[in-house]
């Protein structure tokens, strides 16, 4: 992890930590209140595996003033190599200059297909998470802080509805630099942002 912030602080690059993850139908529990003798119950449809995927990027500027979150939803898919390329392309026009992915060894990550788009790309360096330490992704807490604040308790029987309401928290959190700033806070990383 240090050569990846050293190579960002030497190129003069943006730090980028890309994570992704799934939005189920199934709504995750979460503790709430309501009038006494009134059990809040939560209606939803059963065996229902559909999902949203979702790639998102937490993004430090060079200076290391600014964070900025970036994400896609793909509503009935799996995120494949395909998908993770097509992020990265909208990432670089919204993002100049040189960029150091800090990503975690997903086979989408490190196909073939991914290796050779950053062989056509310059100023893009992707470097590999320790296996099995996903608490070093700060994007990490942003899916904890999405599935278990805004999105906790709802049950969607509709995966555009789904999408819809996934689209419309991560846009609030994307608008809060003080919470993305405390997603990084949160992880055990030397990386401090003005």
């Amino acid at each position: 992890m240090a050569a990846g912030k050293k190579n960002a602080t030497r190129l003069n690059a943006s730090l980028v930590f890309i994570d992704e993850s799934g939005i189920l139908m199934a709504p995750l529990l979460r503790r709430s209140w309501s009038p006494r003798s009134c059990t809040p119950i939560l209606r939803q449809r059963t065996r229902s595996h559909q999902k949203v995927s979702a790639i998102a990027a937490l993004c430090v500027d060079p200076h290391r003033v600014k964070v900025h979150l970036y994400f896609r939803l793909h509503p009935k898919k799996n995120i494949s190599s395909l998908e993770v390329i097509e992020f990265l392309r909208q990432l670089r026009r919204h993002l100049r200059g040189a960029l150091v992915l800090v990503w975690d060894r997903h086979m989408a990550h490190r196909s073939l297909r991914t290796k050779a788009f950053f062989n056509r790309i310059e100023k893009i360096s992707p470097v590999l998470l320790p296996p099995y330490a996903p608490e070093l992704n700060p994007v990490e807490n942003f899916w904890s802080y999405l599935k278990m604040n805004p999105m906790a308790n709802l049950a969607i029987d509709d995966i555009d509805v789904l999408a819809d309401r996934t689209r419309n928290a991560s846009r609030k959190i994307q608008r809060d630099e003080t919470l993305l700033r405390s997603f990084i806070a949160h992880t055990p990383l030397s990386l401090r942002v003005k």
